[in-house]
């Protein structure tokens, strides 16, 4: 490390521009005022413990999530300069806390790379934070400073000595701001080990002072990854049957891009490719992706030609067939990275394609050379991916030719609504024909859809594409929804423009079997129609559990809670004799104008939106919950069950 960039002191401080629209319109800042918004104000601060850590400056960094659900990051970094700013005639400490897209991470000398997807900063968390304290160490001293809305309580003032360096920032959001305010322990936890496998040698811990666990201690993760990547691949591929038990691993610059790369090969029919850049997960792909499947593409085809194994096949190979059954992540450090997209998390830097494609060539060559057995495993799976997906492909075409065969193409359960903007219309995939003949009397023709699904559909996780196409089923879910299943160009590709909903909303029976099937649909969504989870358009209903009645007073309860207190509520109004109490164990039970009345009137309803918000644990949970690995299954049923004692 050069002594220039050694340095580092309030005058690296670049002010680009103010805080001033931060509160007015605080979800292009932070993407929205839910939940995910929520948790982006934790992201934004660590990210700053991050760069140090990318810097070379500190490896530990501890995360608290507080009684009062303010959040406390700390870390061991040279702290955040306190000196005045020889420009704006304020302590540096102060300008980084409260203007915008004002710190060290502008300033090439101080950090060559930052992580991080909006750039926004802590700034903005003080903007969006009732109440903030930064406390900085360096310098020999301890320094403070606390902010409310963004703005100064006080000059940055001295509470003392100190042998130590790093930063402390503790803030409370806003709760005129923000839907919610509690913070998932889960959430976070499953960021702080993304970044923990994605800046090897750094220790992150994340403690929930809320609660005690079992054993009478705050819940606390610490996470570690001497490995990287290697050990990120083998975390998200712990759940499938491996077809070779090594990681392959390439760490270094090409081009002066850091590029870090980890594959491996297991006997599903799934792909499933984590990209990063600057640690952000960049579900939409990107240059470094479309490097990544260059250099793949032709280091195995080259392989496979070489080695005399495609000699005998006659079914020409493309670029997915090479890409089933993989398990990847893909990391690169960006300087300066263009994001793109329609959420912002697509790279467009032409210049990482080739970096990428040239370490993933020299990466794989090089042990397909030095692993034959292996190579031969890995090129005879590409072989049967490309027959499978020929086959597929004849499936899809039976799917499309529908739409000629029967006029509309819609399937004949499908009770339709007479409304034609999809953006005002929305569809029920109901579980059975008997609640589906109930939604369909409750309903609101004009803009509500009723699809019944005869039993639980065909598990994808575990089916060869062309099965899945073949399945009655799922075939009526795509010509109901009216999307184009892809093209032989990208098999994967989903066509919306056509689609017919924008609300998909899937409502089961509030039991194990309805959970059941609620997670099947879930996992054919996530894996063949990710762009609709991605665009906000799936759902799930949320039906009661319980009717409460006393008299001709009707009441409905969605948990025990909520039961027990409407008991007591009308056991105080009157006298003793049976309150009546109906649980639902499926939507049948209920009548037309009940399913409409809890379930389906916009009005009163309750929908939950599906959403992604860790593209990599949501696959490896989706890969435990619907594989072939039964220990991890059993241990989070018997973890998360809600009906255990319900049904028992």
């Amino acid at each position: 490390m050069s002594e220039e960039n050694n340095s580092y002191s309030a005058d690296n401080i670049q002010v680009l521009e103010g805080l001033e629209a931060v509160r007015k319109r605080p979800a292009m800042y932070i993407g929205d005022i839910g939940v995910k918004g929520l948790h982006h104000l934790v992201y934004e601060v660590v990210d700053n413990s991050i760069d140090e850590a990318l810097a070379g400056y500190c490896n530990r960094i501890e995360v608290y999530i507080n009684e009062d659900n303010s959040v406390t990051v700390r870390d061991n970094g040279r702290g955040i300069p306190t000196a005045m700013h020889t420009k704006e005639k304020k302590s540096a400490l102060e300008i980084v806390m409260t203007v915008l897209h004002a710190g060290g991470k502008f300033d090439k000398d101080t950090y060559k790379v930052s992580g991080g997807l909006h750039g926004v900063g802590v700034s903005c968390v003080n903007a969006l934070s009732i109440h903030l304290s930064a406390i900085v160490q360096r310098d020999g001293k301890m320094y403070q400073q606390e902010y409310s809305i963004g703005k100064p309580l006080y000059d940055v003032k001295i509470i003392g000595d100190s042998d130590k360096t790093g930063t402390e920032v503790t803030f409370k959001p806003d709760t005129s701001i923000f839907e919610s305010t509690e913070y998932n322990y889960d959430t976070l936890a499953a960021r702080m080990r993304e970044l923990a496998y994605l800046n090897k040698g750094i220790t992150i811990t994340l403690t929930d002072l809320r609660t005690l666990n079992d054993l009478g201690k705050n819940p606390s993760k610490t996470f570690f990854s001497e490995g990287g990547l290697s050990e990120f691949a083998q975390y998200l591929d712990r759940n499938r049957e491996k077809l070779i038990n090594d990681v392959i691993y390439f760490e270094g610059e090409r081009e002066g891009i850091p590029v870090e790369v980890a594959l491996t090969y297991n006997t599903s029919y799934t792909e499933n490719i984590q990209a990063y850049v600057n640690n952000i997960n960049t579900h939409e792909g990107g240059t470094h992706l479309s490097g990544f499947r260059r250099g793949l593409t032709n280091t195995l085809k080259k392989y496979a030609t070489e080695s005399g194994i495609l000699a005998k096949e006659k079914i020409e190979i493309d670029g997915d067939d090479f890409r089933e059954g993989l398990t990847a992540v893909v990391s690169v450090k960006v300087q300066e990275p263009q994001f793109e997209g329609q959420t912002k998390t697509k790279l467009g830097n032409r210049e990482v394609t080739a970096p990428v494609s040239q370490a993933v060539s020299e990466m794989l060559a090089n042990y397909l050379e030095e692993h034959p057995n292996e190579a031969k495993l890995i090129v005879e799976k590409v072989i049967l991916a490309a027959r499978a997906r020929h086959a597929a492909r004849k499936a899809r075409e039976m799917v499309q030719r529908k739409n000629v065969l029967t006029g509309s193409g819609l399937p004949g359960k499908l009770a339709d609504c007479s409304e034609k903007d999809p953006a005002l219309c929305e569809i029920y995939f109901v579980e059975g024909d008997s609640a589906g003949g109930t939604a369909k009397q409750g309903r609101d023709r004009h803009f509500q859809a009723i699809m019944p699904l005869r039993g639980k559909i065909l598990n994808v996780e575990k089916a060869m594409h062309h099965k899945i196409f073949e399945n009655e089923e799922i075939k009526n879910i795509y010509t109901a929804l009216g999307v184009r299943i892809g093209t032989e160009e990208d098999s994967k590709a989903l066509n919306i423009e056509k689609l017919r909903y924008h609300k998909i909303i899937i409502m089961c029976d509030a039991d194990v079997d309805g959970s059941h099937i609620e997670t099947l649909i879930l996992t054919f969504f996530f894996r063949f129609m990710k762009e609709l989870i991605e665009n906000g358009y799936i759902y799930i209903a949320t039906p009661p559990l319980y009717q409460v009645k006393k008299g001709t007073k009707v009441n409905y309860a969605w948990n025990e809670d909520q039961r027990d207190r409407l008991i007591d509520e009308f056991k105080g109004a009157g006298s003793e004799s049976s309150v009546n109490v109906q649980r639902y164990k499926g939507l049948g039970e209920m009548n037309a104008e009940q399913l409409w009345e809890t379930t389906m009137n916009p009005e009163g309803r309750t929908l939950r939106q599906v959403t992604i918000e860790n593209a990599a644990e949501c696959d490896q949970i989706f890969s435990m919950l619907m594989g072939d690995d039964v220990p991890p299954r059993r241990k989070f049923i018997e973890k998360n069950a809600k009906y255990a004692n319900i049904d028992a």
